[in-house]
Order: C-alpha cells, then sequence, then structure tokens
C-alpha cells in the first residue's frame, strides 16, 4: 500500500486547468502544499478532462481542438511526480463490491470505479465531490465547498502549457 500517491477526480484536473474555475485556487493550492510526491491520471480521469476541455457548454469559447486538449494532458503528466496509472486490474473487483452495497445511483459509477481504483492501490483520492464519503475504507482528500459553475470564457491554466 503506498500513502504517497494521490489519485486526483477529473475536477480537481479541470479546476486546476481553468484560472476562472470556481475551484482554481483551492486546486492550486492542493497542487502547492498537499500534493503527494506522486500524483497519478486515471484513464477515466484522462478521457474526461480531453472531453470536457473541448466542450463549448463547459469551456466557453475557451474550448479547445483534441489536439490542444492532447497538449494539455501531456503537460500535466509531465510536471513531476505525475504520470498514468498503471494498475493490475484488481481495482475491478472493489469496484464490483462497491457497486453491489447498498443502492448507488447510476450518476456514480464512475466514482465508484475511481474509489475501487485508490482502494486496490492504496492510493488516497482528492476530489471536490462529497460523495466519495459512501466509499469505506477509501482515503480521500476532499477539497473546497462550493459547486462548480461554468464559465462563458476560460482561459487555460499557463503554468501546465509552458
Amino acid at each position: 500500500m503506498n500513502r504517497a500517491v494521490d489519485l486526483p477526480d477529473l475536477n480537481v484536473w479541470l479546476a486546476l486547468a481553468c484560472p476562472q474555475h470556481s475551484h482554481h485556487h483551492e486546486a492550486v493550492r492542493y497542487w502547492e502544499e498537499q500534493a503527494s510526491p506522486q500524483v497519478v491520471f486515471s484513464t477515466v480521469t484522462a478521457l474526461g478532462l480531453v472531453r470536457l476541455v473541448c466542450q463549448p457548454k463547459v469551456m466557453g469559447s475557451a474550448a479547445m481542438t483534441a489536439a490542444a486538449a492532447s497538449e494539455l494532458l501531456e503537460a500535466f503528466c509531465k510536471q513531476p511526480g505525475v504520470e498514468l496509472a498503471v494498475t493490475e486490474q484488481s481495482e475491478w473487483e472493489v469496484f464490483h463490491q462497491l457497486l453491489r452495497t447498498g443502492e448507488l445511483r447510476t450518476r456514480l459509477c464512475t466514482d465508484a470505479y475511481l474509489a475501487g481504483l485508490a482502494i486496490s492501490q492504496g492510493w488516497r483520492l482528492v476530489s471536490f465531490d462529497r460523495d466519495f464519503e459512501r466509499f469505506a475504507p477509501l482515503n480521500w482528500l476532499r477539497l473546497g465547498e462550493k459547486p462548480f459553475r461554468p464559465h462563458s470564457t476560460v482561459t487555460l491554466f499557463a503554468r501546465f502549457l509552458g
């Protein structure tokens, strides 16, 4: 079990990438002061980030092309200690256990997968989403209290793009 690894949720990556995001300052504070030495992207969060930064409904006039979103993802992965998660598929067993405990709403299935990944690997999940509290024995850090509100214009977090 490696407690020195963080698995940020999609909402953390998006807040880091978007200076006008309602949680941007707290995400940067986490990144600079609380992040573990190793931070991993799961495939789910990486694909989600690419999808969201390309959406005009989320990003307004700052919506990116797929190529630019790829550059953003690569820029995040080039930061010291950041990499794509490599697992041994043990998260699937935990994921199924979490799905079978209680009545889990379908909108929480991705959260259950991320929780299963973090639990199975011994990582700390980091999120602005309080829904993760239902996934015991998850080690997680909850950031922020305010919900995300999309902005019509969003500029990208220049620190990660060069």
